[in-house]
């Protein structure tokens, strides 16, 4: 969470939202939630100064740590329940006149699970646009969506794969009957936002020592941004892994290329 800095716009997001709202599709609703993961949006609110605040560091001795106070402003549905107003640009804010003169404050997705997963919160979850094209989300799907991203992105390999030398490794092609079609498209739609990834592979990867596959999806990328790219992989194909883990690898290892050797690329720029 932080304070606005520069432009906050979400196209890809209100796209989304309003492809969902004509179809809802599940391959609507999940290209919508993975816009959702990657987004920054803005709550207003009031950020105070950092303050030194004392906690016990659990060893019988006290840290001094700074700490910001945040007051938020929220909304009511007709229930009286709370939520968060989370607003993809400042023009969709300034529809909420209550919003005016207040500080803009840039939220995540994983900084609401935060806040809505302290047991002493009353709010129920928060809403994107609430005074143009909304989507709501109730705190027990952003408590589900945080518990699916964290367990996926602890097997999926963000840190690029090693293989020893003398490691023995099976490399395979999907099962033609189980081909993860809905996870591939996911992929590609992410991809097709990006213009440093020329080509992407997907092969099934399974260590000696290990009982099951998982995916192995292979990246051609020019650049520095590897974590950002395969997060973004991550994050797009984690409501289609049907039980497997996925794991990513860059095609400039000597063991990538010769993985997807006479292989044709599932995408290709």
């Amino acid at each position: 969470m932080e304070l606005k800095k520069g432009n906050i716009s979400n196209p890809n997001l209100k796209v989304a939202i309003e492809n969902m709202q004509k179809d809802n599709s599940q391959e609507n609703v999940n290209r919508m939630i993975d816009c959702i993961m990657s987004a920054k949006l803005i709550t207003p609110g009031t950020m105070s100064k950092p303050k030194n605040v004392a906690h016990n560091d659990g060893r019988g001795g006290t840290v001094m740590q700074q700490q910001s106070q945040v007051q938020f402003q929220l909304i009511e549905n007709g229930n009286k329940e709370k939520f968060f107003p989370a607003f993809t640009d400042v023009e969709e804010m300034g529809k909420w006149a209550p919003s005016k003169g207040k500080q803009e404050l840039v939220m995540t997705f994983d900084d609401y699970a935060g806040v809505l997963s302290d047991p002493k919160s009353e709010v129920q979850g928060f809403v994107v646009n609430p005074f143009g094209k909304s989507v709501a989300f109730p705190k027990p799907m952003v408590m589900s969506l945080k518990q699916q991203k964290d367990q996926m992105q602890s097997h999926s390999g963000l840190q690029q794969q090693t293989i020893s030398n003398d490691e023995k490794v099976e490399i395979g092609d999907p099962n033609p009957d189980e081909y993860p079609i809905d996870m591939m498209a996911a992929i590609i739609n992410y991809l097709n936002e990006r213009d440093d990834v020329k080509a992407a592979y997907l092969r099934m990867f399974r260590r000696e020592e290990e009982s099951e596959e998982s995916y192995l999806v292979i990246v051609d990328f020019e650049g520095d941004k590897m974590e950002e790219i395969f997060k973004g992989i991550s994050a797009s194909a984690s409501p289609h892994l049907g039980g497997y883990s996925l794991s990513m690898m860059p095609y400039s290892l000597p063991f990538a290329k010769k993985a997807v050797q006479d292989v044709e690329p599932f995408f290709e720029a």
